[in-house]
């Protein structure tokens, strides 16, 4: 392994000229990015291939554009977003200049996670570049293509000074872990998320934790099954349901559960035809993963769907169990798998119950078409996002945040919201050189006549339409 604290001290040394502050300097680092997305479609799209058997349509939409797009937003606006952003004042401060900077923390370390190596790798990277970051980059090493296919492109556009790209295993992690950074992006699962905080207290370092959870999905008995199950099995299926907020599981009532599965039935059969044979469809991505999968099929439910797993292939197919129990293995822990569990529920109040009772999800579907019943969940649980009547789009719509909300995650991404997340907001307030007379009430000795004069300053009270309220206090 490198010497990580030698690498980090020139990262630091960079940070500390100021180049990175600059917005041309930021915009020349993300025009490179531009550039090997563009110059490198084809390699990556391969890439992809042979790390997940990724179809050319799920590594183009899913990852590339996505990627590209994220990155065009955040090259259109970086300017913008640069600028200070003015507060409101009140007649204490009339005469002062207030304002929000926002500056970068300094050396960030932004670690990606296997299942999009691509897009959750770069999509961080962005926003840690366009805040004024040094960055070190850590591809999952589970990818292996990608995560090689970044280590050899990125230096050759961007500026080697200032971006680093690590690639390797546990040990290499752990070295990192190690070292003092200004701010620490992951992504991946609660249990290594833990490791990051722990290392991350040792120097009070903020974080951001993209994790996961079992984002569940409520099905009400007036929807139409037929837009459900096409809708729940795509989200589910795409990637082999190896992404963070695929739908976990089903709930619904016990009359329906028959209904859905000759749905979904249809749609996976038109989707993927056989999924063994098709190209449309995923692998996993090794044989531990496999095993676990396998494992939380056989113990858990019926299978009515699928089942079938082959090991060398590193295939298992598109599953649906039924009358899943909560004390069921797959209804323990986040599948990460294109396996789907239904579990019976009397009513609304009952799915809400459940998903109260355990961690809270980095996603929530519900389907009805009475709107008061996706209102009922919104207003009585919590997650990191909330779709009705779909699955997993809200990660596509740049200008809502993406992240989880206590074990699926802290903080949040994309678009603007990365580059904040890599940023500091600064409080800023500029006085002039002079003025004392209008300051002095605040110095000893006090009087009741300057106690009474700063209250009546400094009161707020309901806004009334009154002539403060239409000065903006």
């Amino acid at each position: 392994m490198a010497d990580y604290s030698e690498m980090i001290a020139g990262l630091r040394k960079a940070f500390n000229s100021g180049v990175t502050k600059t917005y041309e300097w930021r915009k020349k680092q993300l025009e490179g990015m531009l550039t090997l997305l563009d110059e490198n479609r084809d390699r990556i799209a391969q890439c992809l291939k042979d790390d997940l058997n990724k179809p050319s349509l799920e590594a183009a939409v899913f990852e590339i554009d996505f990627s590209r797009n994220d990155l065009i937003e955040t090259m259109n606006n970086l300017k913008d977003w640069m600028k200070p952003e003015k507060v409101k004042k009140g007649l204490l401060n009339i005469m002062d200049t207030a304002y929000i900077q926002r500056e970068p923390y300094g050396v960030a370390l932004v670690m990606g996670a296997w299942n999009y190596p691509i897009q959750i790798t770069v999509v961080p990277l962005f926003g840690a570049i366009a805040a004024g970051n040094c960055v070190v980059l850590k591809p999952s090493e589970l990818a292996g293509s990608t995560a090689k296919a970044l280590e050899e492109l990125i230096p050759k556009y961007l500026d080697n000074d200032c971006v680093k790209v690590v690639n390797g295993g546990i040990p290499e992690t752990t070295a990192l872990l190690k070292e003092r950074f200004d701010y620490i992006f992951y992504t991946g699962n609660t249990m290594v998320g833990k490791i990051i905080m722990r290392a991350a207290a040792e120097y009070l370092t903020p974080v951001t934790l993209e994790l996961g959870g079992k984002s569940p999905v409520f099905v009400d008995e007036n929807s139409d099954l037929n837009l459900v199950a096409r809708r729940v099995t795509w989200g589910k299926l795409v990637n082999a349901g190896q992404t963070c907020i695929a739908p976990d599981y089903v709930m619904c009532k016990k009359e329906l559960q028959d209904k859905l599965v000759e749905e979904c039935k249809k749609s996976i059969n038109e989707y993927y035809g056989d999924p063994a044979k098709s190209q449309d469809y995923c692998r996993i991505i090794n044989e531990r993963h496999l095993k676990r999968i396998k494992k939380l099929i056989d113990g858990s439910g019926n299978v009515v769907v699928g089942g079938d797993v082959d090991e060398e292939q590193k295939y298992v197919a598109p599953t649906i169990l039924t009358n899943v129990k909560e004390s069921d293995p797959v209804m323990m822990e986040e599948i990460f798998g294109p396996v789907l569990p239904i579990m019976p529920v009397n009513n609304a109040e009952e799915a809400i119950t459940h998903i109260n009772k355990g961690e809270k999800p980095l996603a929530m579907y519900v389907f009805s078409k009475d709107h008061e019943v996706a209102k009922k969940f919104l207003d009585n649980t919590s997650s990191g996002g909330f779709v009705f009547n779909d699955t997993m789009m809200h990660a596509g719509l740049m200008s809502l945040p993406f992240g989880g909300v206590g074990s699926s995650g802290i903080g949040s991404y994309h678009g603007m919201h990365t580059f904040d997340t890599f940023s500091h907001k600064r409080a800023v307030l500029e006085r002039k050189h002079g003025g004392e007379a209008m300051v002095a009430i605040r110095y000893p000795p006090y009087t009741e006549k300057k106690l009474n004069t700063i209250h009546w300053l400094t009161k707020k009270s309901p806004k009334s339409g009154g002539l403060l309220s239409w000065l903006g206090f």
